[in-house]
């Protein structure tokens, strides 16, 4: 039995059409998303079969493998709800977000500085990557991490809250290979209110990983 599904798409594929056409979030969702999932139960079924014949050697590969699927269902599924037609601005008290729009001018100095600063992470990941704005549990505050593939160069304990894909399957069709066209764009489509939400549950179910029991 698969463990992890493929989670259906919030809206319709043309939903954030003029920013992402309708052909790369079908391609997007169904093929290289749908990949990752298949990708991270596959492994899972590999593992199974590596502790029951107590067979070692391939160890490694295979907990690579799982971190890199996973990371990437994981990532993607939160990349789908970070975006709405209706989106984009900056989060504002009078929206329901101040909690959020606080954190970001605690966090970085002000909008236009956090702004400059994850619009640059995500255009400038070597290769393949995403720019992410993280809840950070020790600090308590927001960071911005540049990822690797999907899960190298993160802060351990950190929970992406906002995510941007570089990766060039996300925006190649439109933009060809220019990438900071496309993070650009994006800013339009940010849903403020599903950032905010999950940055109030960060905090929630967060604690000082420095601290003792």
């Amino acid at each position: 039995m698969a463990v992890y599904t493929l989670p259906e798409l919030p809206y319709d594929y043309s939903a954030l059409a003029p920013v992402i056409s309708p052909e790369i979030i079908e391609l997007h969702h169904d093929k290289h998303h749908a990949a990752y999932v298949k990708g991270a139960n596959d492994t899972l079924e590999q593992l199974e079969e590596a502790r029951e014949k107590e067979v070692w050697g391939s160890i490694n590969g295979l907990e690579k493998n799982l971190a890199f699927h996973l990371s990437g269902h994981i990532l993607h599924s939160i990349y789908w709800q970070n975006m709405t037609g209706d989106g984009g601005g900056e989060p504002l008290a009078a929206d329901g977000v101040g909690d959020l729009a606080d954190a970001i001018a605690e966090s970085f100095g002000s909008f236009a500085g956090f702004k400059a600063q994850l619009t640059k992470a995500a255009a400038t990941t070597q290769g393949s990557g995403w720019g992410v704005l993280a809840y950070e549990p020790v600090s308590g505050r927001l960071i911005v991490e540049q990822i690797y593939d999907h899960q190298g160069n993160v802060g351990q304990g950190s929970t992406p809250v906002l995510v941007f894909d570089a990766w060039e399957h996300a925006f190649y069709l439109q933009y060809k290979n220019q990438k900071v066209d496309f993070i650009d764009a994006m800013w339009a489509v940010v849903n403020w209110q599903d950032v905010a939400k999950r940055y109030a549950a960060a905090k929630e179910r967060s604690y000082n990983l420095l601290l003792a029991p």
